[in-house]
């Protein structure tokens, strides 16, 4: 099958998220791995309970509260690194395969897009640290819908958009939950398991299952 169009969730998918904490690992503490994973997890808590209880908060807001709760929670966490940890994520380092993969999609003539919770302003600043500038055709941020995946109307930004059928489109994320989502809503999926864990949401598979995004082109 052919795709009209090659969308990835960013964030562990694209960039790592973890990047920002193993930047200052040092300054940080000997626990900076635990704050890390925290951080990561209570960020997503986060999107899932404001998008349940129709109370939105944007998704900087939401990785400052998760910041900050991480760092309460980790007794050993140096609390001074609050600024430079948010400074960090900012500008996330990409994984390492990713602007060769985009090369290769974009030279197929597909159309590629991010589409992800986070909000214009760090989604600019995740594609220009990793000079993905003028390589994408679009990036969606759920911002304007005040909501969160997995949503349906998020994945819809793609359709209506490019104005394309959601079974042209070839979905990638590294969250074995988006890929759920993204599959419910008629996506072709492609899970990016890049921590090689279980699989879960049996009733909702990806079509398929890659370490990274490497083999992506091939795939078709």
């Amino acid at each position: 099958m052919s795709h009209s169009a090659y969308v990835f969730d960013a964030y562990g998918t694209l960039f790592d998220v973890h990047a920002a904490v193993r930047k200052h690992e040092e300054a940080v503490g000997p626990d900076a791995n635990l704050v890390s994973m925290i951080w990561r997890a209570k960020q997503l808590e986060y999107s899932w309970t404001r998008t349940m209880m129709g109370r939105y908060r944007d998704f900087w807001e939401l990785t400052e509260q998760a910041l900050d709760y991480a760092l309460a929670a980790v007794p050993t966490a140096d609390t001074s690194m609050r600024a430079a940890l948010l400074e960090a994520y900012h500008r996330l380092d990409c994984y390492g395969e990713v602007p060769e993969v985009l090369k290769q999609l974009r030279d197929s003539g597909a159309k590629l897009a991010i589409l992800s919770n986070g909000t214009p302003e760090m989604l600019a600043g995740a594609v220009s640290a990793a000079g993905l500038d003028g390589v994408l055709d679009e990036v969606f941020s759920v911002d304007p819908l005040r909501a969160y995946k997995t949503d349906e109307r998020v994945y819809e930004m793609v359709t209506n958009h490019f104005r394309i059928y959601p079974e042209t489109v070839s979905f990638q994320s590294s969250n074995r939950w988006d890929i759920a989502g993204a599959t419910n809503f008629g996506f072709r999926t492609v899970w990016i398991n890049r921590t090689n864990l279980p699989d879960e949401y049996h009733d909702l598979p990806p079509n398929a299952v890659l370490p990274d995004l490497t083999g992506l082109a091939a795939l078709g």
